[in-house]
């Protein structure tokens, strides 16, 4: 899980880059000259300016995360702490891509210069995942945040792997999961996408309607995840899961260069599709966004009237839960049984795949490379299902049964 991951960014590369985009034909050659030869012939190399270039782009977005304005109050820890978040992740997308819009059109980058350049980005991603993750087990030991909230679990690589601090922190407030998890990756997704919609027009003199479809379904997910970044709080990224390499690494490297595979593809691969296909493709990821938003903010305003609120034009079912945090209060919680929630526990991953596939469709069905998105949605979205059913079971005990007897279905109604 520690070189694997990182092995499959750099694949990814070749396979578009020297290999007409064809992930078949890359292991292919893996395979007939071993990974050594390989990696000699086809891997990126490194270069320090860009290292640099990226290094500035980080302390710009810590800069931004310090200074803009908002903050928000997370959800209650099991070690019985509320934290508070800087939550300015809109402000920080606006500026940012105001300033490489300005940048590029007056001539002063080239707007295609991170797509030029991304092979050499891809080994800096990596060695700044690897370093940060580090960092983060070493603090976790010498000097933790809030010792509550620390999880060892007696294995020092699973503990590397999966974290020990679940909010490792500067001070009170400056908050490394959130900073990393929400700004130089996703803030990052946006300019990789337009980056790559300026080489293809530099490569081949148009920019496709497939492009823009997917500059715009990514644009409208990244700008939805900042407005919404206090709904973001009370998602398992922040509430359970700790910080170590699967999201240190996980945000710095594999969300820039996995999310956005579809438009490095496209880049190198023009697909012009017809109306027909550009209409329906367009109006099935705007379909999953919607039904995806409708059914979070369905929850979250539940949650936040203590579930003194209507649903679907009746009164919210809602099922009361108590536990107990490490410090021993008690507390309550509600598990929505009406609207899309009654349906089953994780509808509103529904939306979220139907979006991953629409965004993947744009490339067309010829090389399997530019689905790699919606099938790392699936097995990741599946998996979480039952990581969250194991964690409520032993957070609510026969409480939880009783909800699942209540909501029968994890994610599709009928099938599972």
């Amino acid at each position: 899980m520690i070189t694997v991951p990182p092995s499959l960014t750099v694949l990814c590369w070749i396979a578009l880059e020297h290999f007409e985009s064809s992930l078949f034909r890359a292991l292919t050659k893996l395979q007939a000259l071993g990974p050594s030869s390989f990696t000699n012939q086809f891997a990126p190399t490194h270069d320090w300016r860009v290292t640099v270039a990226y290094f500035g782009w980080v302390l710009f977005q810590a800069l931004l995360y310090t200074v803009l304005p908002g903050k928000s109050t997370g959800q209650l820890t099991a070690g019985g702490r509320l934290l508070d978040y800087s939550t300015n992740g809109f402000l920080a997308w606006v500026t940012s891509v105001l300033a490489f819009a300005v940048l590029a059109l007056s001539g002063i980058i080239d707007p295609s210069f991170i797509a030029r350049h991304w092979g050499s980005l891809i080994i800096t991603l990596n060695i700044y995942g690897y370093a940060l993750s580090v960092v983060a087990y070493l603090k976790a030991y010498y000097a933790p945040s809030h010792l509550e909230d620390l999880a060892f679990s007696g294995s020092m690589l699973y503990d590397f792997l999966m974290g020990i601090e679940l909010n490792p922190r500067f001070g009170q407030h400056w908050d490394w999961k959130l900073f990393h998890n929400g700004r130089p990756g996703i803030i990052g997704w946006t300019l990789i996408d337009l980056t790559y919609a300026a080489l293809q027009y530099q490569t081949h003199g148009t920019i496709t309607n497939s492009m823009l479809i997917i500059n715009l379904l990514h644009g409208i997910y990244v700008a939805d995840f900042f407005i919404n970044e206090d709904w973001y709080l009370r998602t398992i990224d922040i509430c359970h899961e700790y910080f170590g390499f699967y999201l240190a690494w996980g945000s710095a490297v594999w969300l820039p260069s996995i999310y956005t595979l579809q438009a490095q593809y496209l880049a190198r691969n023009p697909v012009d599709l017809s109306p027909l296909a550009a209409t329906t493709i367009l109006t099935l990821g705007l379909g999953g966004y919607v039904f995806f938003r409708l059914a979070n903010r369905q929850k979250d305003r539940v949650r936040k009237s203590k579930g003194d609120c209507y649903v679907w034009g009746a009164k919210a079912k809602v099922m009361r839960c108590h536990f107990k945090t490490i410090n021993g209060q008690k507390h309550e919680t509600l598990l929505l049984l009406s609207g899309w929630w009654g349906i089953a526990r994780h509808f509103n991953y529904v939306g979220d795949l139907i979006l991953s596939f629409s965004m993947c469709a744009l490339c067309g069905t010829r090389d399997l490379l530019p689905w790699a998105y919606a099938i790392f949605m699936a097995c990741i979205l599946i998996h979480r299902c039952y990581r969250v059913d194991q964690r409520c079971r032993v957070k609510y005990g026969a409480q939880w049964d009783e909800y699942c007897s209540l909501v029968r279905w994890n994610m599709v109604p009928g099938i599972w």
